[in-house]
C-alpha cells in the first residue's frame, strides 16, 4: 500500500517548504511521502541550506531543488493526500488542487524577508526552521498513526 504523498507549498520553495519536506521526510520513518513546491519557485535560501545543516540534514545530499507546483505536480497530474500550505501568500494564490486531498495551512513567516544584521536574519531562519519542525512533529502526531 502507497503512504499518503504530503506536498508543502510556499511562494518561491526556497525556506519553509524546503524544511517542512526534509523534516516530515526525516521524522516521519517512512509514513509519507513529502515534497516541497512554490507557486514562483526560485532557488534555495543559502541560509535555508546552513540551518538545517545544522539539524544534520543535508539538503543537497537529500537532492533538494527548488520546484513549481504547476510544472513538476499539477501538470504531471501527481495526487498528494495532503496539501500543506505554509504560507499566507501560497494559501490566498493556491490553486484548486486536483483531486482529493486534506488541506491544511501552517502560517509561518518568511524568514528569507526578514532585514537587519546577519546575525537576526540567522535568527529568522533559526525560529522559522524549529516552528516548522514543531508543526512537523504535531502533524505525525495527528496524522501518522495507523
Amino acid at each position: 500500500m502507497p503512504v499518503p504523498r504530503v506536498l508543502f507549498l510556499c511562494s518561491r520553495n526556497s525556506a519553509r517548504s524546503q524544511m517542512a519536506e526534509a523534516f516530515l521526510n526525516h521524522h516521519g520513518n517512512g509514513r509519507f511521502e513529502a515534497h516541497s513546491a512554490g507557486l514562483e519557485p526560485s532557488s534555495i535560501h543559502p541560509v535555508t541550506m546552513q540551518v538545517m545543516m545544522e539539524r544534520g540534514l543535508d539538503l543537497k545530499a537529500l537532492g533538494h531543488r527548488s520546484k513549481g507546483i504547476w510544472d513538476e505536480f499539477i501538470s504531471k497530474h501527481v495526487m498528494v493526500g495532503y496539501l500543506v500550505t505554509v504560507c499566507d501568500r501560497a494559501e490566498a494564490r493556491c490553486p484548486i488542487y486536483p483531486g482529493p486531498h486534506i488541506r491544511e495551512y501552517w502560517d509561518i513567516k518568511d524568514p528569507a524577508e526578514a532585514t537587519g544584521s546577519d546575525a537576526f536574519i540567522l535568527e529568522s531562519f533559526r525560529d522559522a526552521r524549529d516552528l516548522i519542525e514543531e508543526r512537523v512533529l504535531r502533524f505525525l502526531a495527528e496524522h501518522g498513526e495507523e
